[in-house]
Formats: C-alpha cells, structure tokens, sequence
C-alpha cells in the first residue's frame, strides 16, 4: 500500500506562487503514475497534473504554463509549484498514485487563493 502526505498548502493573494510537496512511503520510480488531482465546494475531482514514471507530464489546460511538476529522487517527493494563481485554483489538492492497478490517495491539502 502506498502512501501519500500532501504539505505545502495556505492563503496566497492572487498572482502569488506556493508549492505543494507530497512525500511518497516508496521510491516515485516504482509508481505508474503519480500527480494532483483538486476539487473546489460542490465541484467534482478534476486532475490538475501529473508525472509518469517515463518522466512525461500532462496538464489540466487551465494550469498549462503556469503550474509544475517535478520529482525529487532522493526524497520521494513530488512537488507541484504554482504561479500566477488566480481566485479560481482555490481547492484541496490531493496527492494521488497509481501502482500495479490501484489508486492511491492522500489527506488532501487546502490552498485558498484570494482576490
């Protein structure tokens, strides 16, 4: 079972950048997929990004050229850097995996973008 915890989350004024970590109990290289997924008040899950294991990403159009996404080796983290935020990206970012068939999740974390 793998396990996901999400850090990084907070109050950021629109145009402002924060970055989100998720830690990994095992290497980000043995996971299928791993990535973020958000969902904002009374809106489904929508996947913001994520990284594969071949080290190709994809986007959510709506964060396509101002969010990134890397991975760190050493300390099984994935990192999402965000800039140019906007009101809109107010979420819960959840980190999510995907390894031998299953879906991971962690806790989630708040990011509240204000105007």
């Amino acid at each position: 079972q793998v396990q996901l915890a999400e850090s990084g989350g907070g109050l950021v004024q629109a145009g402002g950048s924060l970055r989100l970590s998720c830690a990994a109990s095992e290497s980000t290289f043995s996971l299928s997929v791993i990535g973020w997924f958000r969902q904002a008040p009374g809106k489904q899950r929508d996947l913001v990004a994520l990284l594969r294991r071949d080290g190709t990403t994809d986007y959510a159009d709506s964060v396509r050229g101002r969010f990134t996404i890397s991975r760190d080796n050493d300390k099984n983290t994935v990192t999402l850097q965000m800039s140019s935020l906007k009101p809109e990206d107010t979420a819960v970012y959840y980190c999510f995996s995907d390894s031998i068939g299953r879906r991971y999740w962690g806790q989630g974390t708040q990011v509240t973008v204000s105007s």
